[in-house]
C-alpha cells in the first residue's frame, strides 16, 4: 500500500496532471525535490499515462456509446485484434458474464455507429450485442482525486 503522502500526490495528479511541482509541493508540503523523485518513481510503477480528458461534442463526435459484444471462441482474438486497432473506439475491454468485450466508442453520429455495428457483425458473426448510448457524462475520471481516498463528496 502507499504511504499517505504518495496518495496525496497522487490525489493532486488526478485533480490536475498538469499543475506544476511547485504547487503541488505546497499544497501537499512536501520538498519539491522529494515530489519529483516519488513522481520518477510512481511513473515506473503506479502511472500508466498522463493524459488529457475531450469533450467529443464539441469536437463533432456527438455520438458515444458502450458496446458489449459476444462472438465465437474462433472469432474472440480476431476481433478483440480489431477493436484494439480501430480508430472509433476509445476503450476496451475483456469482461465476463456473457459478452466477451465491452467497447466505448465514439463516432460522428448515430449512422456511423450502426454502419460500425453492422461492419462487425458481418467480419466477425457477433453472437450478442448490445449498445448504451451515453447521453451525459454525471463523473468522469474522479477516483483517487480526492486527498487519500477520503469519502467526502
Amino acid at each position: 500500500m502507499l504511504r499517505q503522502t504518495d496518495l496525496r500526490l497522487i490525489a493532486e495528479l488526478r485533480k490536475n496532471a498538469r499543475e506544476t511541482l511547485t504547487n503541488i509541493s505546497k499544497n501537499i508540503k512536501i520538498p519539491i525535490s522529494t515530489l519529483y523523485d516519488k513522481l520518477k518513481a510512481h511513473e515506473e510503477s503506479v502511472i500508466m499515462k498522463h493524459t488529457t480528458l475531450l469533450d467529443f461534442a464539441s469536437l463533432g463526435f456527438s455520438c458515444r456509446a458502450n458496446i458489449m459484444l459476444r462472438t465465437g471462441r474462433e472469432n474472440r482474438e480476431q476481433l478483440g485484434s480489431y477493436l484494439k486497432a480501430c480508430a472509433a473506439i476509445n476503450n476496451l475491454y475483456k469482461i465476463n458474464n456473457g459478452y466477451d468485450f465491452l467497447a466505448e466508442g465514439i463516432f460522428t453520429n448515430v449512422k456511423e455507429l450502426e454502419d460500425f455495428l453492422e461492419e462487425l457483425e458481418t467480419k466477425f458473426e457477433l453472437q450478442e450485442k448490445k449498445t448504451h448510448y451515453i447521453v451525459e457524462d454525471l463523473k468522469r475520471e474522479e477516483f483517487m482525486s480526492r486527498n487519500a481516498l477520503s469519502n467526502d463528496s
